[in-house]
């Protein structure tokens, strides 16, 4: 477990977003009106869903800047690590309702449909509010800074991009420049790339390598996911100096499907995806890290 909360540099993670955001439009805009009932990983959600899904998680912040605070208790991103699984069948329920109403039709009205929330998001990212290290929001897991609340974005934006990658299959991003970005598995790299953006990977990764050490407190186990975090976790001897007996070391994609669920350890670690050695090192019973 970090010995202290990681800090996110604001400016950074703003940067990130919009990246991320643009990369994402950029991906909706070419999509044909077929690809959209396509199946995605997502239980019943077809292309449709998941897009008005994001819609939802990009438009929220601007959507509710201003509204009057209720006094919730303050959260920290370990928290909403920790506590978002509980919002998921509002989350189905938004999607649905979105996505049966602005997202319904042929591929130019849901390209503009999520424009027009990609927009409301990229606005917000250069107002002054934005920058405020003081000012906060609220969600109903509690009252954070907007600043962590924003890395929350940026979760939602990489997870999602690469259910979109998944779904629409490996020739849907020729060129990526994914590969490149940020290590991969070999295994990895025959898996649908999306040209994410290199800070939004690596706050992700570590925002999910630190979820995972508060889950499962301890420092048993060595977790390693180069070039972006390092956590110790699993309750047993902790290791202090020497090679480190327990050992789990995968990339930063991996990882994060890992952690998310769209990726099962015992599949990953026959695809050598993940390295692990030590009697501790399976983490099976640990994952996922956000339900």
């Amino acid at each position: 477990m970090p010995a202290k909360p990681r800090t996110y540099q604001p400016q950074k993670v703003r940067a990130a977003l919009a990246t991320q955001t643009r990369a994402l439009r950029a991906a909706v805009d070419a999509l044909g009106t077929e690809q959209l009932d396509l199946p995605t990983r997502l239980g019943r959600w077809r292309v449709r869903e998941l897009l008005a899904h994001l819609a939802v998680q990009l438009d929220y912040v601007p959507a509710h800047l201003d509204d009057r605070p209720q006094g919730r208790a303050p959260l920290d991103l370990s928290g909403w690590a920790a506590g978002v699984a509980t919002v998921a069948p509002l989350l189905d329920e938004q999607a649905r309702e979105r996505g049966a109403a602005e997202f319904a039709g042929d591929a130019a009205s849901v390209a503009a449909a999520f424009g027009r929330a990609a927009d409301a998001l990229l606005a917000l990212l250069e107002r002054p509010e934005a920058a405020d290290p003081a000012r906060r929001f609220e969600i109903r897991l509690g009252s954070m800074t907007l600043s962590d609340m924003l890395v929350t974005r940026l979760v939602e934006t990489v997870v999602h991009a690469d259910d979109l990658a998944a779904a629409l299959g490996p020739d849907a991003f020729p060129g990526s420049p994914v590969s490149s970005a940020f290590p991969v598995s070999s295994a990895s790299r025959a898996l649908p790339a999306f040209p994410h953006d290199r800070q939004a990977v690596a706050a992700v990764t570590r925002l999910l390598a630190d979820a995972f050490a508060d889950r499962t407190p301890g420092g048993a186990v060595e977790l390693r996911i180069p070039p972006y975090a390092v956590v110790q976790a699993v309750e047993g001897p902790r290791h202090t100096r020497g090679t480190p007996p327990n050992v789990v070391e995968t990339d930063p994609l991996t990882w994060i499907r890992l952690a998310t669920g769209r990726t099962d350890w015992a599949a990953a670690v026959d695809a050598a995806e993940v390295s692990a050695s030590g009697e501790r090192s399976d983490l099976r019973a640990y994952l996922p890290v956000l339900g």
